[in-house]
């Protein structure tokens, strides 16, 4: 699998979250050079030192700033990813009566509208090099988060039919729950409804799954992996 991925270049936008953290270090082990995100320069670049990777800010709720940070991102990249991995997300868990509408636009401007500025921006340079892979990160949970994620899947069906005979390929990864630090504040092991943290996903295995799209042949496309804990 190591030589599919072995200098060839990647962006992993949210780099420091539990599963951009676990998606760059398993493609950095397979010979991927990362190029990791978040918001926080200390964090993204402690873990690009780690990995021998490179590490840049871009932070989504200063979407008023998003165009020119993503065309300073790249020029601070030098490169067109191979692979582009959409893993920033945000997350709570409220009735739709109990969720304030600062919540759900902020969920909103992470979960949907950051991907969309990322693929926008980088999607003519991909097809302009007629190859490369775009895997988007997302499953239904909570109201505003769900709502996101579906519009991150109604955007990732139009990019399917829109690069078509391009070379390039995307993958929604829809895992089920899994055991990140957005679950923290929430102890889902004290809420009958939900599954507990032993049950879940570990950000490793969606890991595995991001590794195993990117390293499919060329003539292989997933535009849809569902993966779940059993």
């Amino acid at each position: 699998m190591a030589g599919l991925l072995e200098g060839k270049s990647g962006l992993i936008v949210g780099g420091t979250g539990d599963i951009g953290k676990a998606v760059a270090k398993t493609l950095s082990e397979e010979g991927l050079r990362v190029h990791l995100t978040s918001r926080s320069g200390t964090k993204v670049r402690a873990l690009a030192d780690k990995i021998g990777g490179q590490g840049h800010i871009l932070d989504f709720q200063d979407s008023n700033n998003l165009e020119e940070s993503l065309e300073s991102l790249m020029e601070s990249v030098g490169e067109t990813p191979d692979i582009v991995v959409n893993t920033a997300g945000v997350f709570t868990l409220d009735l739709i009566s109990d969720t304030p509408l600062d919540t759900f636009r902020e969920s909103l401007k992470v979960n949907l509208e950051g991907p969309f500025a990322v693929i926008r921006c980088l999607l003519p340079r991909m097809i302009a090099r007629g190859s490369g892979v775009i895997v988007n990160v997302g499953y239904p949970e909570n109201v505003s988060y769900s709502s996101a994620k579906y519009g991150l899947r109604g955007l990732h069906e139009v990019l399917v039919e829109e690069i078509k005979q391009t070379g390039l390929k995307a993958c929604l990864l829809e895992p089920s729950a899994t055991s990140t630090r957005l679950w923290d504040s929430i102890n889902p092991d004290d809420n009958v409804n939900l599954p507990d943290r032993s049950e879940m996903l570990d950000p490793y295995d969606v890991a595995q799954a991001v590794a195993f799209v990117c390293n499919r042949p060329a003539n292989v496309h997933i535009p849809v992996l569902a993966i779940e804990a059993c």
